[in-house]
């Protein structure tokens, strides 16, 4: 599997930034390889119940100043049903996605913004307060 740069956000909004090459959806845990961690190659194992979202990202930094569009600009086209999940912290994520269903542990939400520095985002199911198709 190739190696994926995620940004883990934890229930209680603790935030991991690093390198995964073993998460799969239907596994309770996975492992980061964290950036910034006190030295290479410190792992870190991570269960996806303590989670409310993975976040696989372009880069770590970002853009601050980037506002991401949550609405299609006329003519996209989307893969998926588009749809508006809020987080049981407020957050709230726009994106289409094919594989939704609330009684699986999570799905993939991907950005409608092109430029979001977000390529997709699995969001777990336990974290949500509310999902729907837009």
């Amino acid at each position: 599997m190739e190696p994926s740069k995620i940004v883990v956000r934890y229930l209680d909004g603790r935030a991991l930034k690093g390198i995964t090459q073993n998460f799969f959806p239907n596994k309770p845990a996975f492992h980061v390889n964290r950036l910034g961690g006190t030295g290479p190659g410190e792992v870190i194992e991570v269960k996806l119940g303590d989670l409310k979202a993975i976040f696989f990202v372009r880069d770590f930094t970002g853009n601050a100043k980037h506002v991401e569009r949550k609405e299609l600009a006329p003519g996209d086209r989307p893969q998926g049903r588009l749809m508006e999940v809020t987080c049981k912290d407020g957050e709230v994520i726009v994106g289409t996605t094919t594989g939704y269903d609330p009684k699986r542990p999570g799905f993939f939400l991907f950005p409608i913004d092109p430029s979001a520095n977000n390529l997709r985002v699995y969001v777990v199911a336990g974290a949500v307060r509310t999902a729907r198709f837009l």
